[in-house]
């Protein structure tokens, strides 16, 4: 897809992801929003992927490391048709296999589980690791959270990525600014992110993460070392009264703030 085409499957995305927060009553929506842009980015463009075959070899490998946003995975899948459509109905219902975080045992298209912050990347850079010895001409791609690289757990992983030279490995930081409870800056500011990552001999690129025409020759782009995007997003982007507000981290719109959104997202398509 090209990048106007993109843009508008991303707004789809981000409204199916409105409505099935707001019918389940719980969800990370601010978060989801901020990521929307990269993960359509990645399904519909950049990433190698069979969603007939799941788990064919040579696919391209994504890991959500923010799991808790698997709402917007989930409504990504099934638009690329991993799963079916109809079942984004069934997100936090009883039985349903779209749990509050990915579960690679029950949804086609998840790598591995996720949820507890600061393993993702741990994980990718192991996936990178097994590429590089098994001679597999396949990409890693990671997504964490801005709070989340507070976690050593990535900085070590980060560091062991360096070592072993995995230019097969592509960190992306949705980098907007607030966790659960606080801002960023407010908590424990590992901003700025770029001069932390080359220290450890990782190429930074640092672009707008909602923007699609940086988006994507970012995700493109091949190094000779680890590559980090760090992704300057907005929390709750795209809709007005969520944009840049930390309480919308973990919370509902009730019906009036709804509506407000759903007009929002409708206009813009």
């Amino acid at each position: 897809m090209q990048v106007k085409e993109l843009e508008r499957v991303a707004r789809q995305i981000r409204l199916r992801d409105l409505q099935a927060v707001y019918d389940a009553g719980a969800g990370h929506i601010g978060g989801e929003m901020s990521a929307i842009d990269i993960l359509t980015a990645l399904y519909f463009r950049v990433l190698k992927i069979y969603p007939s075959e799941p788990r064919r070899p040579d696919r391209d490998r994504f890991i959500l490391s923010k799991g808790h946003t698997a709402c917007a995975l989930y409504v990504t899948l099934a638009k690329r048709g991993f799963i079916a459509e109809e079942e984004i109905s069934t997100f936090l219902q009883p039985h349903s296999r779209l749990n509050g975080h990915p579960n690679c045992n029950k949804v086609p298209g998840v790598e591995t589980n996720t949820g507890p912050l600061g393993h993702g990347l741990p994980v990718a850079v192991g996936v990178a690791k097994a590429g590089k010895l098994t001679g597999a001409g396949y990409h890693t791609y990671v997504m964490t959270g801005d709070g989340e690289m507070q976690e050593g757990s990535n900085w070590e992983a980060i560091m062991a990525a360096s070592q072993f030279n995995l230019d097969n490995l592509t960190l992306i930081v949705d980098h907007n600014r607030f966790q659960q409870g606080a801002a960023l800056a407010d908590t424990n500011n590992v901003a700025p992110l770029r001069p932390k990552l080359e220290a450890f001999g990782w190429e930074v690129s640092e672009i707008n993460g909602n923007e699609m025409a940086q988006i994507v020759p970012a995700l493109e782009h091949r190094s000779t070392r680890p590559h980090c995007i760090v992704a300057h997003t907005n929390k709750g982007h795209g809709i007005s009264f969520m944009q840049d507000r930390v309480d919308w981290h973990h919370k509902v719109p009730n019906k009036e703030q709804y509506e407000q959104a759903v007009a929002e997202l409708s206009e813009a398509l």
